[in-house]
Order: structure tokens, then sequence, then C-alpha cells
């Protein structure tokens, strides 16, 4: 920053979610390396999963920190959880107690607002409440969507012109309206709370809101123009929606500890990791892997692991079910699995480093659940995708994926779900895994997914186009609190 202009603050705020916390931290070490002072707000039982990164940017002089504000007493909810972290014991009562829980944030988040007064306030689309919060104190809020500009166009538009209102049946195809490109989807890949009205409050709250972009300040989004130009003019200049594109914002990482301990530590050492990956030819492995959230039946993951043998592919597979063995073992694999795989295949139980495993050049695809940071992290690494969506927006981020960018192939599940997936037959596993690994076509969604991986790199590098529109979002924001 320059001499005239006071250093700029700026405050982060995500949901208490990891596939929120973990590129919210990174957007908000981008900003310190330009010179911003950011600062993290989160609760208590979640700062450790900031401390480290957070430790190891000030080491390199980088202004960030952490705040955190409790939860009131009357979340009434259980001692600690104050995250939807997969390994607790949760249904959808206590999904919706939590984000009912985290209304009850506004009042101690305007007590620091008040406090620290800072120029900005980044905060999560899952706290509407938030734009109110930071109106009182003249204070602009960007909003943080978590997903790309492609499926905030396509909820948009659903939205505006609701053609799932207009088919016959939940299995009938329809086209988005108005849009760049033909895009067909079907009301079973529609979230629930689109398609049905449950009358539940808290359900809607699961909507973005159509108002919540145009009342913010704008959208900040991890994605790069080069990827889906095309949607990212449409978003601002059809849907006349403000946004900058920052990412990929994962890219930040350049250090080994930086890419293995993002969010949790990962339950295998990465060394060890990296050389089982070594000892393997380039785009020889397949890694498997549906985020933070998604959790399988012992059914579904004894299907995917008769797929994978079947295939005769080496992968990397990264199971997230914590209660998939009982007293006799883990039943939901094939007998003797793990010893006929030996040396050809990776169980991962638990948490992986995804960056490093993606970036690895023996790894030649990526089964993913189509999450936008998966879905953005298997772009950057330059790897082609099977895609495997099972709610939220992912449906619309496979439809970026196999139908606009060219680099990944549909399993073909074909209804939305809330957290446990539809099921996949191990046959369909097999000819997919095969389909995007081995033959012509894979080598040719390979050179595609290459050439994204570059253009990537090139985005948030001097000059590139996110990091211009970083560079512009910051040079505004100061200048809006010079005068």
């Amino acid at each position: 920053m320059t001499s005239e202009i006071p250093q700029l603050h700026m405050f982060f705020f995500p949901i208490m979610i990891h596939g929120h916390m973990i590129p919210v931290a990174e957007m908000a070490k981008l900003f310190a390396l330009r010179g911003v002072k950011a600062t993290i707000i989160t609760t208590p039982p979640n700062a450790p999963l900031f401390s480290r990164g957070i430790e190891r940017s000030k080491n390199l002089a980088v202004d960030i920190d952490i705040k955190t504000i409790k939860f009131p007493a009357e979340a009434s909810l259980p001692e600690g959880f104050e995250n939807l972290d997969p390994s607790k014991e949760m249904g959808m009562d206590m999904v919706k107690r939590f984000l009912l829980a985290t209304t009850l944030l506004q009042e101690p988040l305007e007590q620091l607002l008040q406090e620290f007064k800072p120029d900005c306030l980044v905060a999560d689309i899952f706290f509407p409440w938030a734009t109110d919060a930071a109106n009182k104190f003249g204070i602009p809020r960007l909003v943080f969507h978590g997903t790309s500009f492609f499926a905030m166009c396509v909820g948009h538009c659903l939205s505006l012109y609701e053609p799932h209102k207009k088919v016959d049946s939940d299995s009938e195809p329809f086209l988005v309206p108005n849009f760049p490109d033909e895009i067909e989807l079907t009301r079973k890949k529609l979230p629930v709370f689109m398609t049905q009205d449950t009358g539940d409050d808290t359900m809607r709250m699961l909507m973005p809101s159509k108002d919540l972009e145009m009342k913010s300040y704008g959208m900040i989004v991890n994605s790069f123009y080069e990827l889906e130009a095309t949607y990212a003019d449409y978003y601002r200049n059809v849907l006349g929606i403000r946004a900058w594109h920052i990412g990929p914002v994962s890219l930040c990482n350049k250090g080994i500890e930086d890419k293995a301990e993002r969010g949790k530590k990962a339950t295998i050492d990465e060394q060890e990791c990296l050389e089982w990956l070594n000892s393997k030819k380039h785009n020889s492995v397949i890694y498997i892997c549906f985020g933070s959230m998604v959790s399988f039946t012992p059914a579904q993951l004894k299907e995917i692991a008769i797929g994978l043998e079947a295939s005769g592919q080496e992968f990397i597979w990264v199971v997230r079910k914590e209660k998939s063995s009982d007293e006799e073992g883990e039943y939901w694999l094939p007998e003797g699995f793990e010893k006929r795989m030996e040396g050809k295949g990776l169980i991962i139980r638990g948490w992986a480093p995804q960056v490093l495993i993606l970036e690895h050049p023996a790894v030649g695809g990526f089964v993913t659940h189509c999450g936008w940071n998966s879905t953005l992290e298997g772009v950057s690494a330059g790897v082609p995708m099977v895609t495997w969506p099972i709610f939220a927006e992912q449906f619309y981020n496979e439809k970026l994926v196999t139908d606009i960018l060219k680099v990944g192939v549909a399993i073909g599940v074909k209804q939305w779900v809330m957290v446990v997936g539809d099921f996949v037959e191990s046959h369909t596993i097999e000819k997919v895994v095969k389909e995007i690994m081995v033959g012509k076509k894979a080598e040719e969604m390979r050179n595609r997914a290459k050439a994204f991986g570059e253009m990537a790199k090139r985005a948030v590098e001097k000059d590139g186009s996110s990091y211009s529109d970083l560079n512009a979002l910051i040079k505004e924001l100061s200048l809006r609190r010079a005068y």
C-alpha cells in the first residue's frame, strides 16, 4: 500500500464447514500477501483449524490474525458442536439446529465490527444477516458463495424463470432458459428445497437469496476468468452483479506443509504418500475422494472397491466413512481386497493431502463429488475428472466439467440427495474409470485439462487475470476508505 493511504483491514468470516473455512483462510492469506491486514473470524473450537497456517504466514511477516466469537448460550447445541464435521453424529435435525444457531452470531460479530472498524467484511453466503450487520457501521460486505460463476448463473436463471415448474415429471429434461449454452437438467438434479415446498424455514435458509448479492457490495469468487469467461461476463453484465474473481485460491500454498495441512491434518504422512506416488508411472493413478461431507453406505463402498479392482487401474481412495467397520473388521471391503491391491492401491481412511496428491505427475484422473473446491483443485492440477455429484450445486458443476470444459465424464447419477450418494453399480464404476484413464478420449481430455491447469497458474501470477482482479478490488476498497 502507498504511504498516503493507511493499511487496509479486512474481516473474513466463513461458515463453520470445512469446505468453506479452507478457501476463506486461503483468501485471507492472498489479501495479506498484498499488504492487507487480514483477520479471520470464527468460534473458539474452530480456531485450531486456522492456527497452523496463520503461524506459518506470520513467520513470513504476513499480517494475518484470528479473532474468536462465542456462540451465545441460547444456541442449544451440544458443547463443542460448532461446525458441521462429518465425524460427528448428526442427522438433518442437528444440521438445522446448527444453521439456526449461526443467526445468533450477529450480535457478537457486530461488537467486533464496532471495536475494530474494518474496511471490509467478507462473509459467507450462509450469513445473509451479515449485510445488515456491516451496514450499521458503514462497512462494505462482500459475499463469499464458495462456488463457480457457472453454478451461480444456473441458480439465478432457475430462480428467475422456474423452468422446472413447466415439466410434467421429475425425470423430464428441461433447458436452462436465456443461458449462453444449452444446459439440460431435470427436477431430480435440483435441491429438494427448490422443488418442494416443505414449509421448513431452516431449509429455506439453504437457498441462496435472490437479493443478497444485490444488497451487498458484491461477490468474491474463487475462480479465474479463462476457465468460465462467458459466465463471469454473464453474471456481471447480464445479471448485473458486481463480482471479482481471485482464484484458484489454493495456489497460494507453495510449500509441502501448506499443501498438506489445509483444514485438518492428514491421516497419512505426506512423505509416505508422495513416496508411494513416486514409484508410479505418470498418469497411471486415479484418485477417488468425495469431499468432507459425503457419506456412503457399506454397500456402495463395496461396489466402489469391486469396480476399482475390475478396472485394473492403480488408485488412491479416500474413505471418509467413520463407522465403516464392525467387530469382525471392515465388512465393506471385498474379502482379500487389500491384500490383492497391495502396492497397487492405497486407501486413506480420513483426511487426505488432496492438493499434494492431485499435483503429482503420477495422478491421471480424479473421481469427485463436484464440490467446487475439489473441482477447482482438479482443474488447477490439470487432471481430468469422473463426476459423481451428490447435493448442493454439484450437479451444476458437473455440467461445467463435462459439457462446457469437456474435461470429465459423468458417472451417471440422476438424483440429488442429502449427504448420502445415489447408488452406482461396480460395472459402471469400472467402465468410467477406464474411460478417464485409458485410450484416445482419455488422452484428449487430459490434454485439455492440462491446458486449463496452466491457465490457472498464469491467472494468479503477476498481471494474470485473478492477480489483476484482486489488485483492482484492493485499490477500490482503499480509495473508498480514503475518501
